[in-house]
């Protein structure tokens, strides 16, 4: 299968959101792996006859403990006849920033983007093997955040100090964990398709600079019953230097 290509104009930006210091609290915490995972974005959109294969990768390195795999729907091909609903600005936003920051001529679909540093369509499994392993033996410094739940559906965040972290930004994702689709019309039209860790949400809420930092997130700020995903990334969607997930939170 062949990609899709999008022409435009590459741009990207985001707006701080606040996070506040936490109070202590009865958390859950996630343990950090002893090699941080590998985080694989694969932008992707229903309404496009390339992306079902790469969708299908990626469903097989969801089932893997070293890798944070998501589901990153773009809205680009809507207007062929399938609108895509888990595709939003926002999402659309994080692949133009990241052809910007890897010095891409245009977007595409499928992409697979390897900790932010590579990309690749996604489709031929050894290939992406390939990429998996060069992103976990890649040099650099690396953070462990831990997460937790606290009541009331609040989201813990812990950044435990990091020397040598220039300033990096804070994303915070809210991630569905399954959704099926029959699609109607479009170029997928009488196919039912599975997408596994669908980024429903996302947002840049601090910078940070390495100092060991324990923040709360507010419970509105995730969908009821979606996972938590910090990714603790390189300014202008560079090299993430750490990820982790928490799949529910506490809800009293």
């Amino acid at each position: 299968m062949t990609t899709r290509r999008q022409f435009a104009r590459i741009a990207a930006g985001a707006a701080l959101g606040g996070l506040g210091l936490s109070s202590p609290g009865a958390a859950q915490p996630t343990v950090p792996l002893p090699n941080p995972p590998v985080v694989v974005e694969l932008f992707t959109s229903q309404g496009c006859s390339s992306c079902p294969p790469a969708d299908r990768v990626l469903g097989e390195l969801a089932r893997r403990p070293d890798v944070i795999a998501l589901s990153v729907h773009v809205d680009y091909w809507d207007y062929i006849g399938w609108k895509d609903r888990f595709a939003s600005a926002a999402t659309t936003a994080r692949q133009h920033a990241y052809a910007q920051s890897l010095k891409q001529r245009y977007v595409y679909t499928p992409e697979m983007v390897f900790n932010g540093a590579a990309h690749d369509p996604g489709i031929n499994a050894s290939r992406v093997e390939k990429l998996l392993r060069q992103a976990a033996e890649k040099a650099g410094a690396r953070v462990n955040p831990v997460l937790g739940a606290l009541s009331g559906g609040r989201g813990l965040i812990e950044l435990p100090k990091t020397p040598g972290v220039p300033p990096v930004d804070v994303w915070l994702l809210g991630v569905d964990s399954r959704h099926v689709t029959s699609v109607s019309r479009g170029e997928n039209r009488g196919a039912t398709l599975t997408n596994v860790n669908v980024v429903r949400s996302i947002e840049k809420i601090a910078t940070w600079s390495g100092e060991a930092a324990r923040l709360t997130v507010a419970s509105d700020k995730l969908a009821p019953g979606a996972a938590m995903v910090v990714l603790v990334q390189s300014v202008n969607c560079g090299p993430i230097l750490g990820a982790a997930r928490l799949d529910r939170l506490a809800t009293n």
